[in-house]
């Protein structure tokens, strides 16, 4: 059929949002850098999707939203309600979502249910797991079923009650080898990527170097393929930050600002003003 001359032809169909994948963050490896924070909102989500590569739904929502003292007490029903929010505020970053304490360490069918039940139920990207020898067999597992796996190594938050608390982790050479073996077995083992965290800047960098997938440092070194922060304590919202974090604003006294002046404003009835209310419409009063 013909176009009328006073006719335009149809605009093209823009094409939808490609979301990043767990191969393309592989591949990845010695080239730009990668960027990673974590969200656990829609609405951060949607912010971070501008900027990011990765969003890391991580179990630090435990003590970030929760107020716990620790990442052990999270739950999978947790992971997954934050991980739907986050998916429904991206576009184009991949999105990881910690698997919780509990979920993953009992047998390798443990942990495949709850990465399915994880992709399926947030329609996340990936999944990450903490643990290097011990997880690699479990790692193994879940990548030959198609589970995209992040790994993560040194400080690994839900085993702080072995390692005696949250502490850097190859400070003395002598602690380099198991650490750079864990790294080198989860690689090997499938991870398309490994959070190196709070490791000896060092022994960081020369994982980096031995390893054939990225590393993701936290508290490691700027070597690393990529650095990943919990957005609340990069923006100053968190009453305690490790040493490795970088406050790139600090929006606490803004906040406590902005409340104290709202609770004023209420009690002295200045709010609400005339422009935030509703009249009645002319004729029907």
């Amino acid at each position: 059929m013909s176009l009328h001359p006073s006719q335009s032809p149809p605009a093209p169909q823009q094409p939808a949002q490609k979301r990043l994948t767990a191969p393309d963050i592989r591949a990845r490896k010695g080239l730009a850098p990668i960027v990673m924070l974590t969200s656990y909102h829609a609405h951060t989500a949607r912010i971070l999707d501008q900027h990011c590569d990765v969003i890391l739904v991580g179990d630090s929502l435990g003590m970030v939203m929760h107020g716990l003292e620790t990442t052990i007490p999270v739950t999978l029903d947790m992971m997954i309600l934050q991980g739907h929010a986050v998916m429904r505020g991206s576009r184009r970053a991949l999105v990881v979502v910690d698997m919780p304490f509990g979920s993953y360490e009992v047998s390798r069918e443990q942990a495949f249910t709850t990465a399915a039940r994880i992709l399926k139920e947030t329609g996340c990207g990936a999944i990450k797991l903490e643990g290097g020898h011990r997880m690699a067999e479990t790692i193994r597992f879940l990548v030959e079923r198609g589970v995209p796996v992040m790994a993560h190594v040194g400080l690994t938050p839900q085993s702080v009650n072995a390692l005696g608390g949250f502490r850097a982790q190859g400070r003395d050479p002598a602690e380099w080898a198991p650490i750079a073996s864990d790294a080198r077995a989860v690689a090997d083992a499938g991870a398309f990527a490994v959070v190196l965290e709070a490791i000896a800047e060092p022994l960081a960098a020369q994982i980096t170097r031995e390893i054939a997938v990225p590393t993701i440092g936290i508290g490691a070194s700027p070597a690393c393929d990529g650095q990943v922060l919990v957005l609340e304590d990069m923006l100053g919202l968190s009453p305690w930050v490790p040493k490795f974090v970088k406050r790139y604003t600090s929006l606490a006294p803004a906040i406590e600002t902005a409340v104290a002046s709202y609770a004023a404003e209420v009690r002295s009835r200045r709010f609400p003003g005339p422009e935030h209310v509703y009249t009645v419409k002319k004729g029907e009063a």
